[in-house]
């Protein structure tokens, strides 16, 4: 067997320092979400569940969007490996050639902000729905309506050109890097912003379903988790994707109707 050069074995140190970086990231996250999810199931955890049956503070307000962009930072950045992992590729035969290198973290910067972007958004909506009495204390919609809507509108979005498009911007990380390369440290995070922006339009209203059992239902947001790697990872995610829009809607239906019977 051929040995591997200084240079492969630089390489394979290098990628796996920041395979290393990427799954540090996840897990401190899906740590703080796990900690959130004991809390609310605990003595302590009834601050928060008060927090969500009188008016916000700015406080609340703060605390909830942190919740929301660590929690995104959990469910997102594993769907986000292989293109973390192609950049830094890159960057790696880049720094080999002596040309300019910037850092994964700064691509996977951009990336966050613009799934932080979402929490704020979501925070709003959150407040909103607090405000017209439309959450429960663990934070999940007490409006089988709007429950109802909301899984409908998911499972028609999986069948949109939109979703198609920011969903294949995602399920090719090659294809991405040869049409969106920025160079320098401004062009990598510009990169990482683009990549957010189409992961965020292939999977905003996914997102939006966990008002339906609750922003803290562990075993949902596994679930959605989960769904998100197989759409984006998986041969035949697309297909999963659309398959799941159908029985989406047709859950959405039944709960609206039952409402409605």
């Amino acid at each position: 067997m051929q040995q591997a050069t200084p240079r492969e074995l630089g390489f394979r140190r290098d990628r796996a320092v920041v395979l290393g970086g990427i799954i540090g990231v996840a897990a401190l996250a899906w740590a703080y979400i796990l900690y959130l999810a004991w809390d609310m199931n605990s003595k302590m955890g009834e601050n928060m569940v008060m927090a969500q049956m009188r008016p916000w503070s700015a406080a609340d307000f703060i605390l909830t969007f942190i919740m929301w962009a660590v929690m995104m930072t959990a469910m997102m950045v594993p769907s986000a490996t292989p293109m973390l992992l192609f950049f830094t590729d890159a960057q790696l035969r880049r720094k080999a050639q002596q040309r300019p290198f910037v850092p994964t973290g700064v691509f996977l910067l951009g990336y966050l902000v613009v799934w932080c972007g979402f929490a704020a958004v979501a925070s709003v909506a959150q407040w909103g729905l607090h405000t017209a009495a439309l959450l429960s204390p663990l934070m999940a919609s007490t409006s089988p309506f709007l429950g109802g809507s909301l899984l409908v509108a998911a499972g028609v979005f999986q069948w949109t050109p939109l979703k198609s498009i920011c969903l294949s911007r995602c399920r090719s990380p090659l294809n991405f890097l040869m049409t969106e390369w920025r160079d320098g440290i401004k062009g990598t995070f510009v990169m990482g912003l683009r990549h957010g922006i189409f992961c965020l339009g292939c999977c905003w209203v996914l997102m939006a379903l966990l008002f339906v059992l609750g922003v803290m239902n562990l075993l949902w947001i596994a679930a959605l988790a989960g769904f998100v790697l197989i759409e984006k990872l998986a041969p035949t995610g697309q297909l999963v994707g659309r398959l799941t829009g159908v029985l989406l809607v047709g859950w959405g239906s039944w709960m609206i109707l039952r409402a409605l019977g």
